[in-house]
């Protein structure tokens, strides 16, 4: 792929010229806008969607899962229970599903908090090509409504989650699984409404298993269910009676490719009454359960892995590795590995039964790509292993990157550094607590 210069797109319209350039609008995006306007430099957060969240929002994810230190995070908890005077939240002495969000609820609040430190928001705008002088990227172009564009910046942030923008600037990636490039599936989320929940089962990982008068809810759907889906994954919702059904499947799709993202969403679709029949005549508190809505937005959950200056491993995180460079702190979930070629859990893969009770932290190296400045890795696509982006892809840990990267690239600015100069002891006193 040629890449392209200043003077590739010299005479296209300029749409915007700023400080930093946040590409993605999903947790790591809004982790690195949001701390970057906070930080005092101009920030532009653009996105293929006509929201912000993400998987979080325009995906329906049932829930952030996982821990980190990220304050925006946690703020971003509070103001949605605030806004909503706490109506449809769930028991709050049930901790963990105080994470559970509703979407629409979610997109006013991120809207709004990005409104207040005058982060400038440009939806529907998909992000094209990276802009390069030597070594350095000074912005990318863009494509949307008002045709091919470009914006400049003094520092990009990659929160694309396919690496878009960092594959297009030429750092070194490999897709998938080490081995062989498999990657893990993808998934449409949907919701349900007319759930009884004084009897419904809420099978939350692969390993829960569900007993029920017409046999193991697990194995019934592995028997039932159209390949490759199988497994039985509910998630209660803050709305009264509905459940986020995370169930649909489908293997072998390529995140980055758009043939292949296309399929992947028609055969999730195609699984969705199925899955509703299913329920309806073997879970129970499900058999007048009905289609309320379901995601615009697939699950691509592992697609390119970036050669940044450190790497992070499964091992690491096994270890509970503490790194003097860290720029997130107590990171924590488990090895969510969806099986790379059907459906339930892959066999390197522990959630239910994950013994590793200690937090991790994820250095700054693996925001830094080896060969690219003025860039920063933020959310799935940093510098890790197969087996450790299960575990740090997770929306609590992307959202503590993307905190990280936002001030990273703020420091840079104000200080007049190359990223790769920043005492990460700077960045640590910001983000962390």
């Amino acid at each position: 792929m040629k890449k392209l210069s200043y003077n590739d797109v010299k005479d296209i319209p300029c749409f915007g010229d700023v400080d930093v350039l946040v590409c993605g609008g999903g947790p790591a995006g809004i982790g690195a806008a949001l701390r970057a306007a906070r930080e005092g430099v101009s920030t532009m957060i653009v996105d293929m969607c006509g929201c912000l969240g993400g998987i979080a929002t325009a995906g329906m994810m049932s829930h952030w899962g996982g821990k980190s230190s990220s304050k925006i995070m946690q703020e971003i908890f509070v103001r949605s229970r605030e806004k909503d005077l706490g109506y449809t939240w769930i028991d709050e002495n049930e901790p963990s599903k105080m994470n559970g969000i509703p979407h629409d609820l979610q997109m006013i609040v991120l809207e709004e908090m990005m409104q207040e430190d005058k982060v400038e928001i440009l939806y529907y705008t998909m992000v094209c090509e990276a802009v390069l002088e030597g070594d350095r990227i000074i912005g990318v172009t863009v494509q949307n409504k008002s045709g091919r564009g470009f914006i400049r910046a003094k520092c990009v942030v990659d929160s694309t989650g396919d690496g878009d923008v960092a594959a297009s600037a030429g750092v070194p990636f490999f897709k998938g699984r080490e081995s062989d490039g498999k990657m893990q599936p993808c998934t449409l989320m949907f919701k349900l409404g007319g759930v009884d929940y004084e009897r419904a089962v809420f099978p939350r990982s692969f390993e829960s298993k569900v007993e029920t008068e017409k046999g193991e809810l697990q194995s019934l759907g592995a028997k039932i269910l159209p390949f490759p889906a199988g497994h039985v994954l509910l998630y209660q919702q803050p709305e009264p009676d509905t459940v986020c059904v995370n169930m649909t499947n489908a293997i072998g799709i390529d995140g980055t490719d758009a043939k292949s993202v296309t399929q992947g969403m028609q055969i999730c679709r195609s699984q969705i009454m199925p899955i509703i029949k299913f329920l309806r005549e073997y879970a129970p508190g499900y058999e007048k359960c009905w289609l309320m809505s379901s995601a615009s937005l697939p699950g691509i959950r592992e697609t390119r892995h970036f050669e940044g200056i450190e790497t992070i491993s499964a091992d690491d995180i096994l270890a509970a590795k503490y790194s003097e460079n860290w720029v997130v702190r107590r990171a924590f979930f488990n090895f969510d590995v969806h099986n790379l070629t059907g459906s339930s859990l892959d066999k390197t893969g522990v959630q239910k039964e994950w013994k590793q009770k200690n937090t991790y932290t994820i250095p700054y190296g693996c925001l830094l790509p080896k060969s690219i400045e003025g860039l920063l890795l933020s959310g799935r696509n940093i510098s890790g292993s197969h087996l450790a982006h299960s575990n740090f892809r997770i929306m609590s840990v992307c959202i503590a990157l993307g905190e990280a990267a936002g001030t990273a690239a703020a420091l840079s600015i104000k200080q007049g550094k190359r990223l790769r100069d920043i005492d990460v002891r700077e960045i640590q006193n910001i983000v962390g607590e």
